[in-house]
C-alpha cells in the first residue's frame, strides 16, 4: 500500500486497527495447539524463503548505503543466513514455551463459599514500533501470537522490503493454522503519519511497545494516547563493595562493559568503594585501556589511575554519570560505601539494571531491597538482563515502568489478569 497524503496514512492505519481488533477476539479463543501450529508453520516458511529474505535485505541495504546511513545502523539492518536460521529457531522456541493464557492462580475459598482467583488473559491488540532490525518482525509476531494478542508491527522504513518478505511468511503460517492473517499485520507504508495514527487510536490498540533509539521512544511517550511499555535509557551500574571478591569483581566489571558496547544492559557507570579503589582500579583500568575503553573519572578515581600510569583517563562531568554511552566509554566514581552507591544509582541511574559485587550477605540484601531498578543483581554481569537469559524464551523489550510489566517483557508481560469467581449458587446476604 502506498499513501499519498497524511490523511491516506491515517485512514489506512484505522483500517488495520479495525481488522486487528476483530482478529484479537478470534485469537483470544484459539487454543495452544493452533497457536503453536502457526508458529511452526511460520518457521518452515522462513527457512524455505531464505533466499528471498536475503535478496530483500540486500535491496534494503543498498538503499540504506545510498542514503548515507551510518555503520551502526547498517549493522543492525543486515540479515544473513545465520540470522534467518535464528529467526526460525526463535519461532520454534516460543512454540515450546508454556502458554500463559487461561492460567488460573491464587484461587482461594472465601467464607461465603465462593472461590476467588485470577485468570491470565491477552492484552488485546499490541502496536510495536521498531527500527532497523528485521528479525524483530518475526520475534514480535511470535510473542504477541503466543500470548493471544493481535499485533500491528511498524518497522523502520530502512527495512521495509525485508519486513514485508518476513510478513508474507507470518501470514502463511497463520493461514496454515486456520487463524486470520490479520492477527499479525505489518505496516507497509513508510509514511511517518502512520506512527502518529498508531499511537493515538485507543479504540483499536491496547498497548504500544517502541523499540529503537531514545528519540523514537521520547516521541512515542510524549504523543501516545495508548499505554506504552518502554525504557528510555540503560544507564546500568556495577558497584564494587569493599567486601567483594576482587578477582570476581574484575571479571564482572570487564564483561558488563566490554562484552558488547551497544546494548541497553551494558554497564555505563562503575562505582568502587574507597577502601578497595587503590588496589582495584589500576587492575581494571589496564584491562579497559588494553581494550580501548575511555575512562571518565571523578577526581579521586582519576588520580588513582593516573598515578598507576593508566592511559585513556579523563575527567568526568556530572553529565557523564547520566549518559548511556553505547560505546567504549565508562564513567567511574569512587564512593565511601554502600550508602553512597545506592544514593548515586537511585539519583543518576535510569532504573534499568544495577549490580553489587560483594561477599556480604546483609549488604547484598540491602542493595536488592533499596535499589529502585527493574533488574537488581548480586555478583553477576548486567549483560544477563534480557528475556532469553531470564528464561522467558524471548522478549518484546525492556520496561523500566512500575505498572503492569517491569524488566524484560516476555509472554507473561504481554498478558493481564482478571478476577474470576467460582460459585455453586451462593447469594450475598
Amino acid at each position: 500500500m502506498s499513501t499519498s497524503t497524511a490523511s491516506d496514512a491515517i485512514a489506512y492505519m484505522h483500517e488495520l486497527g479495525r481488522r486487528a481488533r476483530a482478529a484479537s477476539r478470534e485469537l483470544a479463543r484459539a487454543d495452544t495447539r493452533k497457536k503453536d501450529a502457526a508458529l511452526l508453520a511460520m518457521a518452515k516458511a522462513i527457512e524455505r524463503e531464505e533466499q528471498a529474505l536475503l535478496a530483500a535485505n540486500a535491496q534494503d541495504l543498498a538503499a540504506a548505503r545510498a542514503a548515507g546511513l551510518d555503520a551502526a545502523l547498517l549493522d543492525r539492518l543486515t540479515l544473513n543466513s545465520k540470522g534467518v536460521a535464528a529467526m526460525a529457531e526463535g519461532l520454534r522456541q516460543v512454540a515450546r514455551l508454556p502458554d500463559p493464557v487461561g492460567e488460573i492462580t491464587d484461587l482461594k475459598l472465601r467464607p461465603s463459599g465462593i472461590q476467588v482467583g485470577k485468570m491470565r488473559v491477552p492484552l488485546g491488540v499490541i502496536g510495536i514500533i521498531y527500527e532497523a532490525r528485521p528479525n524483530v518482525t518475526a520475534d514480535a509476531a511470535a510473542l504477541c501470537l503466543k500470548a493471544g494478542n493481535a499485533a500491528i508491527l511498524r518497522g523502520g522504513s530502512e527495512a521495509l522490503r525485508c519486513n514485508q518478505a518476513i510478513a508474507a511468511c507470518v501470514r502463511e503460517g497463520l493461514a496454515a493454522a486456520g487463524l486470520p492473517e490479520t492477527c499479525v499485520q505489518v505496516v507497509d507504508t513508510p509514511d511517518r503519519a502512520a506512527v502518529g495514527a498508531l499511537i493515538t487510536m485507543p479504540e483499536f490498540v491496547d498497548v504500544i511497545v517502541p523499540r529503537g533509539g531514545k528519540g523514537l521512544i521520547e516521541r512515542i511517550s510524549r504523543e501516545a494516547r495508548v499505554p506504552v511499555i518502554k525504557h528510555l535509557d540503560g544507564i546500568c551500574h556495577v558497584y564494587v563493595d569493599e567486601r567483594a571478591d576482587l578477582e570476581m569483581a574484575l571479571a564482572i566489571a570487564d564483561n558488563a562493559k566490554t562484552q558488547r558496547y551497544g546494548t541497553c544492559n551494558t554497564m555505563e557507570s562503575l562505582l568502587v568503594a574507597q577502601a578497595v579503589a587503590c588496589y582495584f582500579l589500576p587492575k581494571l583500568g589496564k584491562i579497559y585501556a588494553d581494550k580501548g575503553v575511555e575512562m571518565r573519572c571523578c577526581p579521586e578515581s582519576r588520580t588513582i589511575l593516573e598515578v598507576a600510569g593508566i592511559p585513556k583517563v579523563v575527567a568526568a562531568s556530572e553529565a557523564d554519570f547520566r549518559t548511556e554511552f553505547l560505546a567504549p566509554i565508562v564513567a567511574i566514581s569512587t564512593v565511601p560505601g554502600i550508602d553512597e552507591a545506592i544514593e548515586h544509582i537511585n539519583t543518576l541511574g535510569s532504573h534499568h539494571t544495577d549490580c553489587i559485587v560483594t561477599d556480604d550477605y546483609a549488604r547484598a540484601r540491602r542493595f536488592l531491597r533499596e535499589v529502585d531498578s527493574a533488574s537488581v543483581m548480586v555478583n553477576a554481569s548486567t549483560r544477563f538482563a534480557d528475556g532469553f537469559e531470564y528464561g522467558l524464551g524471548a522478549e518484546i523489550g525492556i520496561s523500566t515502568d512500575k505498572i503492569h510489566a517491569r524488566g524484560p517483557v516476555g509472554l507473561e508481560g504481554l498478558t493481564s489478569q482478571k478476577w474470576v469467581v467460582l460459585g455453586s449458587g451462593e447469594l450475598r446476604t
